[in-house]
């Protein structure tokens, strides 16, 4: 079957969000494509309209990676929901129309997994969305990535603009942020083992039960697969991307443990939420076109690690 095909040779492609860990992994892939990479300083602020449209009518790019979002972890999103609506859809719909504005041939918007509701059946296939309500923990950069997808729907259909959206599962990998308030669970226990480890510590506390379980993709896998999707996919449905693989929040704390070399117990502290029960995506979609993820959990945990070591992380709330 002949699918609609993006050709990267000698194309102007912005990268939204390229100093994050999303961004950055997608500017590393790019590196092996023959297109010129642009980027924004952080003189750019992507929630100014104003801005925006300078910067595209000056760039002109022929394709947009949107991965500028404003990110975190349930503590994040429970402490900052006006920031995480408002910024991510002026985020959003900014580079879109400005995107439009300057006949950019195809963009790929970002989204996330916690688009689907709290109680999606599993796995989440692509036509979940907005059939039930979703985890309050994270409803409300939720909420602004749903807007995502729609806008991009919109403009496919009022403006005849190729723009897709790719809604990546729990990703992780260099660049993570691993502040103990904002970020996700997988930095945020590669942390706490360290640490843990360096006192000496009999224990390590988790947050919430541990029962949740969840999936998770390596960011280097998902770059690739933005890549194939930008040249390969062109379509109004909006396309999941995990690794199949799931597990608890306990084997996954007990795996970052023996990673980072922490041999003490694991404790857990109930009065933190769980969030939702359980999110594994249906990527058969993204599958049956071709493309599989390369990099395994345990591998991808390690570099991490390594990561961590090397520069500490960091903290990372707006990547623009």
């Amino acid at each position: 079957m002949n699918r609609p095909t993006f050709d990267f040779s000698g194309k102007r492609v912005y990268v939204a969000g390229h100093g994050g860990m999303v961004g950055s992994a997608i500017v590393r892939r790019l590196a092996r494509e023959d297109c010129e990479i642009l980027t924004a300083d952080r003189g750019v602020d992507l929630r100014d309209q104003q801005a925006v449209n300078a910067w595209f009518a000056q760039a002109r790019p022929d394709a947009v990676f949107m991965a500028a979002a404003r990110v975190g972890g349930i503590a994040a999103n429970d402490a900052y929901p006006a920031q995480f609506l408002y910024d991510n859809l002026m985020i959003e719909a900014n580079v879109v129309e400005a995107a439009r504005q300057v006949d950019t041939a195809k963009l790929l918007m970002l989204g996330s997994s916690c688009i689907y509701p709290r109680e999606a059946d599993q796995p989440i296939a692509e036509d979940a969305l907005l059939t039930g309500p979703l985890e309050a923990t994270n409803q409300w950069y939720a909420i602004a990535k749903i807007a995502g997808i729609r806008l991009c729907q919109a403009y496919r259909i009022e403006h005849g603009c190729d723009f897709i959206s790719a809604m990546p599962t729990n990703l992780f990998g260099p660049g993570d942020n691993f502040d103990l308030d904002t970020s996700h669970v997988l930095p945020a226990l590669i942390r706490k083992a360290h640490e843990a480890k360096v006192a000496g510590d009999e224990e390590m506390l988790v947050w919430g039960s541990g029962k949740p379980r969840r999936e998770f993709l390596h960011v280097d896998d998902l770059a690739d697969a933005c890549v194939f999707l930008m040249r390969e996919y062109s379509g109004a449905q909006h396309v999941n991307v995990g690794s199949g693989q799931e597990l608890s929040i306990t084997e996954l704390a007990r795996l970052v443990a023996d990673i980072v070399g922490f041999e003490g117990k694991l404790a857990f502290d109930s009065t933190r939420h769980d969030g939702t029960p359980r999110k594994l995506l249906d990527s058969s979609r993204l599958n049956a076109m071709g493309w599989r993820p390369a990099i395994t959990l345990e591998d991808g945990i390690a570099a991490t690690y390594r990561h961590f070591l090397k520069d500490g992380g960091r903290r990372v709330m707006l990547r623009g």
